[in-house]
């Protein structure tokens, strides 16, 4: 069994949001790699496309649903949400709205 170069990660995350990319060989034996990259609000994340073309939805899937800035992206535009959609749903500092929930047997 062959010894891994990670380490653990740091009891304290040291910004908001933490970026990762799982990278796999498909073959027998592969070994794996995770790369994480920690950004706070705001902060952009170098778009990998260039690389691996297919991250082009899972970028845009996090600038759509949490805000996360993605620098160099060629389309960065919402993917699941309206054009107009204010915010980022995936966010805990996202107001959550609707109607009141009515039971049955309620006066």
């Amino acid at each position: 069994m062959t010894q891994g170069l990670g380490r653990l990660p740091e009891l304290k995350p040291p910004k908001r949001f933490a970026v990762n990319y799982h990278l796999l060989a498909v073959k027998p034996g592969a070994p794996r790699v995770r790369v994480q990259v920690w950004v706070d609000d705001g902060e952009p994340v170098p778009s990998v496309i260039g690389v691996w073309p297919t991250a082009d939805w899972h970028e845009r899937e996090a600038w759509d649903m949490m805000g996360i800035a993605i620098d160099g992206h060629p389309n960065l535009v919402r993917i699941l949400m309206e054009d107009d959609w204010e915010g980022h749903p995936l966010r805990k500092d996202y107001p959550l709205g609707g109607e009141p929930v009515r039971f049955s047997g309620e006066e």
